[in-house]
């Protein structure tokens, strides 16, 4: 009998069975599942909307307060010419 003789050897084995199969599954499988949980953490603590629209009550108290003073001082202040020497 020769070494090259394969009607004598036993059938290899399934493919479950091979600790590396589920070493790279386990992979994906952690992403998957970590995924899930993320999800789940962000629905559940998920920050309050807050529908708080600026009135010109509040634009206009101090000239300048209100929610939206900073924005405004920056769009004034771009469409503002340049000062001339």
């Amino acid at each position: 009998m020769t070494s090259t003789d394969t009607s004598k050897r036993s059938p290899a084995p399934p493919w479950w069975r091979f600790p590396i199969v589920w070493f790279v599954l386990a992979g994906p499988a952690l992403v998957v599942v970590a995924g899930f949980a993320t999800m789940a953490i962000a629905y559940r603590h998920a920050d309050v909307v807050l529908e708080e629209a600026p009135t010109r009550a509040t634009a206009s108290r101090n000239d300048r307060a209100g929610p939206l003073a900073p924005a405004l001082q920056a769009r004034n202040h771009a469409a503002t010419p340049p000062a001339r020497p």
